[in-house]
């Protein structure tokens, strides 16, 4: 066990049991064009955080220890969205609907793909999830238990809808979940704040938060 320096207090990571979790970086959310800006949102807000998003998923390759990307997509039939999703919201464009990167969150277009310099390399786990969270109608927990992973750190957006959702997920199941805060970002800044607060209230109801530079110095 090797302490990290977080908040609420030092979290314990268990190098031989930890995994990288990184929630939804793909272009749908990132990049304009996509899934977030046609509900009107800056983008640019998520893609600051992609050279801390790329320095922790570094870390963790350079130490072997497994990384796993997520994606929300859905089949290209709509079968596994419910009908009121796609209805949700005032977009410019609905889930399914052609936008300048093919069709919004649909499983194998190119918007649906993970950000170029966030990529997956081979060996890495790429799980497509219907939902907000990683957990349902994924198989991922077994795979997880299947791997002896009892520690999880989490990356990605947006921080207060599929990073969190997530998270809690994780703390059901028993996972010690550990948020990297400068690798993960919302589309609303007091958002992300509000969700960190959450994440940490009550001794760390769900997890801890920490800095990128705080695994560094424990790890790099």
């Amino acid at each position: 066990m090797t302490q990290v320096t977080a908040r609420p207090y030092p979290y314990e990571l268990d190098p031989g049991h930890t995994a990288l979790v990184v929630i939804d970086m793909q272009r749908d959310f990132i990049e304009p064009g996509g899934f977030g800006d046609s509900l009107g949102n800056d983008v640019a807000r998520l893609a600051a955080i992609i050279p801390a998003t790329a320095g922790l998923i570094g870390l963790f390759r350079r130490h072997g220890w497994p990384v796993i990307h997520t994606r929300e997509a859905h089949k290209p039939d709509l079968s596994d969205c419910p009908p009121s999703k796609i209805r949700r919201g005032n977009p410019s464009l609905h889930i399914g609907e052609s936008g300048a990167m093919g069709r919004l969150l649909v499983a194998g277009e190119p918007g649906n793909q993970i950000v170029e310099a966030l990529a997956p390399i081979e060996g890495e786990i790429v799980v497509d999830k219907p939902g907000k969270g990683m957990f349902w109608a994924t198989g991922l927990h077994e795979r997880l238990q299947a791997m002896g992973i009892t520690h999880l750190v989490f990356a990605g957006v947006t921080t207060e809808v599929c990073v969190q959702t997530s998270m809690r997920e994780a703390n059901d199941r028993g996972y010690e979940c550990l948020l990297v805060e400068d690798a993960t970002e919302s589309y609303f800044p007091q958002f992300k704040a509000s969700a960190i607060e959450m994440i940490v209230a009550q001794g760390g109801i769900v997890g801890w938060v920490t800095p990128l530079r705080e695994l560094e110095a424990s790890f790099g």
